[in-house]
């Protein structure tokens, strides 16, 4: 999701440069024509006046005509595609690879190397009309033969691409100590690539972790990607392969399809957006329900030491889950902003620009990942305070919840740890913590009733709507860790 920058009108160039260039020439001359009251002076005075206006004009139609064409001609993402997989396995990295962006732009993230907070780029799938080859506009263009060569052309044949659809990248962290993160990221997948390097034993932790997680959030559309083969020879490869296919058995990726690759050498990447082609069709999205907009990131786009006059309100990042939202309407959003006193307060604001990228669009539909720009004082938006939160029509949005029932289901062991860890029941009074869609929230078990049902008292109040996936968490050994599923019932 894109900052959105400053634009600084034609006009506002020249005046800065060229026109105070004229105006200071024009001073000077007419000084030498008080002297040598030369006819001269007058005529280069005029002439440059004229030309200063000539270059304006066709400066600001330019911009103009740009702009236009940006807004109309923009496809909004169909498809919002995961990388979920262990630590370091790659997953930020074959982003770039297939959509030309790269996702960690985070101080912390540049400076630790690893995905801290949920990435996101778009790419878009074109097809050649001559050979039928499906690739990723970035990785046709990676492959020219020449830098000089025309983009957006097949690499097999030279015939000229045709855009197919748009779809969206969600890079989930991969640390441990980020699992709630990618639980929230899983909330907004619509298939994934469950990442799995060479030069490691499979499965590590998180990688058991991460499948189990797409299980849980029913994301059925799944291709392996057995990635780093540069780093080991074709024996440990071979060898690596039948390690995941022993791991996948009997579960949700059991026939998921598994793709040898090398992100940081761009081997079989064209494979890789042929088969998200094939494995992860766009969903049928509902356009007509009320507004419904899971709040995955917030933040403030504003550089310090900005005029008050210049200010652009605080944004909110996500994705819609049903219905559509334009440019001037009014949104709520809950639970909310969260006082000094603890209490918690609906926010009303109007929606001040949609961005899907770097791109401008009028009003946004179901489908990829989109930054809302709002009228919000940015100073409830920074560092990510609004995660978690829903935001819809005023009116339309489910009631703010401080107690839940859950439908819990309890997995056989825990996931995520090194050393194998038998899940033992909830009891009442234990603190469990719970991932509903981008919303994350701890509570202490209140009443544990039939039918495996528990209701919790919640510290922090979640705003989500009956039947709703939930994911359970528990602390073991000083760490949150993944030991169930559950519907919310109320």
């Amino acid at each position: 999701m894109a900052k959105k920058k400053k634009k600084i009108s034609s006009e506002e160039k020249l005046s800065a440069d060229d026109l105070g260039i004229v105006k200071k020439k024009t001073i000077t001359k007419k000084k030498t024509s008080k002297k040598s009251s030369s006819k001269k002076t007058t005529t280069k005075k005029k002439t440059t006046k004229k030309t200063t206006k000539k270059k304006t004009t066709k400066k600001t139609k330019k911009k103009t005509t740009k702009k236009v064409i940006k807004k109309t001609d923009f496809i909004q993402s169909s498809c919002n595609v995961g990388l979920v997989g262990h630590v370091d396995h790659g997953k930020t990295t074959l982003v770039k690879a297939l959509s030309g962006t790269w996702t960690e732009k985070y101080s912390d993230e540049i400076n630790r190397g690893i995905t801290i907070k949920l990435g996101y780029a778009e790419a878009a799938i074109d097809q050649c009309p001559n050979c039928n080859l499906i690739i990723a506009e970035s990785v046709a263009n990676n492959l020219r033969k020449s830098k000089k060569d025309q983009k957006g052309m097949c690499p097999n044949c030279g015939t000229k691409l045709n855009f197919k659809r748009r779809i969206s990248f969600v890079d989930a962290p991969g640390h441990e100590i980020l699992m709630a993160t990618m639980l929230s990221g899983a909330s907004l997948m619509d298939g994934a690539l469950l990442l799995i390097a060479a030069n490691e034993e499979c499965p590590q932790p998180q990688t058991r972790e991460h499948l189990a997680a797409l299980g849980i959030a029913k994301i059925e559309n799944i291709i392996i990607i057995q990635n780093k083969i540069d780093a080991v020879g074709k024996e440990r490869a071979i060898e690596h392969y039948n390690q995941i296919k022993d791991f996948v058995k009997g579960t949700i990726a059991e026939n998921a399809p598994i793709i040898p690759t090398s992100a940081i050498f761009n081997s079989n990447i064209d494979l890789i957006s042929e088969k998200i082609e094939e494995i992860i069709p766009s969903p049928d999205l509902d356009h007509d329900s009320e507004f419904l907009f899971n709040i995955a990131r917030s933040f403030d786009v504003n550089k310090p030491g900005s005029e008050i006059e210049k200010i652009n309100g605080g944004v909110i990042g996500g994705s819609i889950i049903t219905g559509t939202i334009s440019v001037g309407e009014e949104i709520e959003i809950r639970p909310g902003f969260r006082s000094k006193e603890g209490k918690y307060s609906t926010i009303i604001t109007t929606v001040e620009s949609i961005y899907e990228g770097r791109n401008s669009l009028n009003s946004a539909k179901p489908g990829g990942l989109i930054a809302i720009g709002t009228k919000l004082d940015p100073s409830l938006t920074r560092s990510d305070q609004l995660i978690g939160n829903v935001a819809g029509i005023p009116g339309t949005l489910p009631d703010v919840q401080y107690s839940v029932e859950i439908e819990a289901h309890l997995l056989k062991e825990v996931l995520g740890a090194e050393e194998e860890i038998a899940v033992t029941p909830i009891i009442k009074n234990e603190l469990i913590m719970i991932v509903v869609g981008t919303s994350l929230s701890a509570g202490v078990v209140e009443k544990i009733g039939k039918k495996n049902t528990i209701t919790l008292k919640l510290k922090r109040p979640i705003c989500a709507l009956d039947g709703s996936i939930v994911a359970i968490s528990r602390r073991i050994k000083n760490r949150f860790r993944l030991i169930g599923y559950g519907y919310l019932i109320s």
